[in-house]
């Protein structure tokens, strides 16, 4: 009799070591970047200027309507690849922890072994950048946060670059999810500020390859800047993705093609970037699929105007509150790891 228990306890182990085994080692990842607009809980947070966001507001910002907005940013992130959940998330514009735990279990994400990775920022609206990854697919190691601040302008605050180091399939892979100052005021009054955060998150690049030139870098988020641009293309350094250079933006051929994530004053904007190191296009064990990323957006994500645009639907227009998920589309890439 306790032969037969040893048995069969040996051979739920090895059921079970197969089925990890199995899980952990996928050879495609998917890695997704989405600024959800403004995903506020409906509880008053003193620290911070949340009141736009309560259910006593003008915008009356109910349960109901945070409960649509968790459902549909949920569905949004488990269509983006109809075969499995994406393996890493980067946030942007949540206000806390609390809304990223709410997130995890809500819909298709619930129960998929989501962890978080977040800290507070010191941005003058209380928006925060986050990281969220399924455990069995990546490993973090160490998270830091690099401060974006502005000697000319010190009152000005802004959100941190969150910075995550981790392992996939066992190697190091170095992750940044940025959200760099707006363009409210105009493109050329504000571009310094974009300058600014683009040469903080470089310096942290440069130190990162000066230690491994073949490091694997993701670099995300919305950066309120397009590939072409000074933030992008000349202080970091990011080009096409057949350039060679040290670091690509998959989205320029995207974005060259004239499309984009963010809709304005009639005309597409690519403000939503995705830049990796070069190392990501040329290795062919842990390489970027078709060497390039895309934009997801499915028809009950799109809004259509009266000049037949179709733009994200986003929950409001001013206070008017209109349903929609999000004012952009995310965007996202693929990689084969073997």
């Amino acid at each position: 009799m306790k032969k037969r228990i040893w048995i069969f306890v040996a051979l739920v182990w090895f059921l079970s070591s197969c089925t990890s085994v199995k899980r952990t080692l996928r050879n495609e990842y998917t890695v997704v970047s989405y600024n959800v607009e403004n995903l506020f809980d409906t509880v008053d947070d003193p620290k911070i200027p949340d009141e736009e966001f309560l259910p006593e507001s003008e915008k009356k910002w109910t349960g109901e309507r945070y409960q649509k907005k968790l459902s549909d940013i949920s569905k949004v992130l488990s269509e983006v690849n109809p075969n499995e959940l994406p393996e890493i998330i980067g946030l942007v514009e949540i206000e806390n922890q609390s809304v990223l735990e709410d997130l995890i279990q809500t819909g298709k994400l619930k129960d998929q072994g989501y962890a978080i990775v977040h800290e507070e920022s010191p941005d003058y609206r209380g928006i925060d950048v986050a990281m969220i990854y399924r455990r069995d697919a990546f490993t973090e190691i160490r998270h830091e946060v690099l401060p974006v601040t502005f000697p000319d302008d010190p009152g000005f605050k802004t959100r941190d670059i969150l910075y995550v180091t981790g392992q996939i399939r066992h190697k190091t892979v170095h992750v940044f999810v940025n959200h760099w100052p707006s363009r409210i005021g105009g493109d050329a009054k504000t571009e310094p500020k974009r300058v600014l955060a683009a040469s903080v998150l470089k310096a942290k690049v440069d130190q990162i390859l000066a230690l491994d030139p073949k490091a694997r870098i993701i670099i995300m988020g919305d950066m309120n800047d397009e590939p072409a641009n000074k933030s992008l293309n000349e202080t970091l350094g990011a080009e096409s993705p057949d350039s060679g250079a040290k670091l690509v933006n998959l989205m320029m051929p995207d974005d060259t093609a004239g499309l984009g994530t963010y809709f304005y004053s009639g005309n597409w904007n690519m403000l939503d970037n995705l830049v990796v190191s070069g190392r990501l296009i040329t290795c062919k064990r842990f390489h970027v699929v078709d060497q390039k990323g895309f934009i997801f957006r499915n028809d009950w994500m799109i809004f259509t105007n009266k000049n037949a645009d179709k733009t994200p639907n986003r929950s409001y227009v001013g206070n008017k509150y209109v349903g929609g998920v999000s004012d952009h589309f995310p965007v996202y890439f693929k990689m084969k790891v073997r």
